[in-house]
């Protein structure tokens, strides 16, 4: 517990130290996406999709504004993956989109599309994207009510 209150001469942003913006945390962002698991044996290397939720923590210094980052360039990151395919690169189902005409539907991945890899993706996205005073991002997904990946 802090002793010292802060005065009208402290200056907040520069008192604050780094601090920790959640968001999604008691109302998870959510997301409908379509995915497979390309090399996996069984179901889940056939298409289908998710309604995933969301959380995200992103620890860093106060910017000017006084947020460590807008919430709305967190969300906008998400919101790309929205209504969309993620693919691994590689996958025949790539060009079926393509020549569908559907191929700005669908998102390229380096690994397969798995919850695991949709939180370390997102997370790497955000550092690349985010002030140089955020210095860590976490992002949990939610694929269904019994798995989650952080």
């Amino acid at each position: 517990m802090r002793d010292r209150k802060l005065t009208e001469s402290d200056d907040p942003i520069q008192t604050a130290g780094k601090r920790t913006l959640e968001v999604g945390r008691d109302r998870p962002i959510r997301i409908s996406a379509g995915h497979r698991i390309r090399h996996h044996v069984g179901k889940c290397s056939r298409p289908h999709g998710h309604n995933y939720k969301i959380n995200v923590e992103v620890t860093g210094e106060l910017t000017e504004d006084g947020w460590v980052v807008d919430k709305g360039d967190i969300t906008s990151i998400i919101f790309e993956w929205d209504h969309q395919f993620l693919l691994e690169k590689g996958d025949p189902l790539i060009e079926a989109f393509e020549e569908s005409g559907d191929g700005d539907a669908v998102i390229i991945l380096d690994y397969p599309p798995t919850a695991e890899i949709m939180s370390a993706v997102l997370e790497e996205r955000m550092l690349e994207t985010f002030p140089e005073t955020v210095s860590e991002v976490s992002v949990t997904v939610r694929e269904t009510d019994e798995l989650c990946a952080r």
